[in-house]
């Protein structure tokens, strides 16, 4: 079974194992291979969605900042996956362009309003690569959440205006949320608040300086204390639950306003992908991503996807652009060999743009190591 995440830059999951896959018939035309491309709720959620019989939508919403993007969602029976970053990721930026303050997640209430159309009532909201620190409130404006500054006036949903709430009319919410069963799907742990929170751990990766940090905390502070006036202490406890800070605090948004229930992504991955179907009979899993490193320990893909196939004790390989683990971590995470490619060619850009060749290349190793 290969069961690969992306090597962000280079190839998509499914290319990875597309790559992976061809290597291994041509080393070994017999072998039967099953290719699950996976993704852990960031970038790729939906590509690996579709790929496991889901069927992709697309809708045009606001980006970020503002400008029309078209963004797609999957849907499977009344299932649906959201991707934040497909309408509000880092990568909807214009190049180089960052506004940590003023980026929003609007366009991804915007998707998620298209999902409900489709016909979702259960709503898979991946969340990663958020270019916002808004705590939601432009995905909760998107459907119909209003935020209003002292003077009874809307204000524009955005990590800027936070510090400027007065009160939050929630009545307006789309009625189908109710019937609508959210999960958040994230890879951190992290609280709405303080040193481990989401602005001063990951407002800094969106361009944001250490007075935008502060102004961010700030405002991300004020919601919480309007919310908890209008909602009582259900609002602070959210603030302190592991995943609200999230996506620039949209774990926080889509706990207090959508009722949303929070699971590791991979996890949630793994199971509406069908990975644990796949993996029993398998021989060998071969897994992966573009850096194997201290980060892939807390919850992401390949470690997600060893520890699954360790369950029913079938071995498990990695392959990646760089490694960064040692021997003694690998195997504690379930993984018996891992092979990089920037052992085959040490010049980053050159294994980046021959990704694919080189991991076609890595095909008798993987035989070999599989036993």
């Amino acid at each position: 079974m290969i069961a690969p995440d992306k090597f962000k830059g280079s190839l998509t999951a499914a290319e990875v194992a597309a790559a992976v896959a061809e290597g291994l018939r041509r080393a070994d035309p017999a072998a039967e291979l099953r290719a699950i491309p996976i993704a852990d709720g960031g970038d790729g959620t939906v590509d690996a969605a579709v790929s496991a019989g889901f069927e992709r939508r697309s809708a045009t919403v606001r980006g970020p900042l503002g400008s029309p993007t078209e963004a797609a969602f999957a849907v499977s029976n009344h299932t649906a996956v959201v991707e934040l970053a497909e309408a509000s990721g880092l990568r909807r930026l214009p190049p180089g362009v960052f506004d940590p303050l003023h980026a929003s997640t609007y366009g991804t209430g915007e998707l998620i309003r298209a999902a409900l159309d489709a016909g979702a009532r259960t709503l898979v909201l991946g969340v990663g690569g958020s270019a916002s620190t808004d705590g939601g409130a432009g995905l909760l404006a998107a459907l119909g959440a209003r935020f209003l500054g002292a003077d009874g006036e809307e204000l524009e949903p955005c990590g800027a205006s936070l510090a400027d709430i007065a009160s939050v009319d929630l009545s307006g919410l789309d009625e189908r949320i109710a019937q609508t069963e959210v999960i958040l799907a994230t890879d951190v742990d992290n609280p709405l608040l303080g040193t481990f929170g989401a602005a001063a751990v990951y407002g800094p990766q969106k361009g944001a300086a250490p007075q935008d940090v502060l102004a961010l905390e700030t405002g991300l502070g004020r919601l919480v204390d309007v919310l908890t006036k209008q909602l009582g202490e259900h609002a602070v406890a959210a603030a302190a639950q592991p995943g609200a800070g999230a996506a620039g605090g949209v774990g926080y948004g889509a706990i207090v306003g959508l009722g949303a229930s929070v699971r590791p992504g991979i996890e949630l991955m793994l199971e509406l992908l069908g990975v644990e179907q796949a993996v029993r009979g398998a021989r060998l899993v071969v897994t992966g991503e573009g850096s194997l490193d201290e980060q892939s320990l807390r919850g992401k893909a390949p470690v997600g996807v060893a520890r699954l196939a360790a369950l029913h004790g079938v071995p498990t390989v990695a392959v990646c652009g760089r490694l960064l683990l040692t021997e003694d971590q690998l195997r504690q995470a379930g993984i018996r060999e891992a092979f990089a490619l920037a052992d085959i060619e040490p010049d980053p850009a050159r294994s980046m743009a021959d990704a694919a060749h080189l991991l076609e290349g890595l095909a008798p190793r993987l035989l070999e190591a599989a036993g």
